[in-house]
């Protein structure tokens, strides 16, 4: 494929490799470093950034738009986050068991 790349070549190279990343179970994005340097710079070439060119073919969420708080930011990102979660099966690892406020409480004396 060298010296051979457009943008239907490399967002299909793209889509590849995450849908090999996702079969896999690593879950997680396409890397630089899963590529060539011909494949990066065909990337970056017609996409531009490489979390831009992620969000351009659909793999990565655009960013938040300027403007939004911090909170909204955080309520976003975390429904993002729970949205990637169960399409790939896996539980919210952060909590903590036992905390659910139905344990006994221990009186004090």
């Amino acid at each position: 494929m060298k010296g051979q790349f457009n943008k239907e070549n490399v967002t299909a190279m793209l889509l590849q490799k995450y849908e090999e990343l996702r079969t896999s179970g690593e879950g997680r994005f396409p890397q630089r470093s899963d590529f060539t340097e011909e494949e990066v710079c065909a990337v970056k070439a017609f996409f531009g950034p490489w979390p831009r060119a992620l969000e351009a073919v659909g793999i990565k969420a655009p960013r938040a738009p300027k403007g939004m708080s911090n909170a909204e930011k955080r309520i976003l990102k975390k429904r993002k986050r729970r949205a990637m979660e169960q399409e790939n099966g896996q539980e919210d690892t952060r909590r903590v068991e036992g905390l659910s406020g139905n344990h006994d409480e221990e009186e004090i004396s």
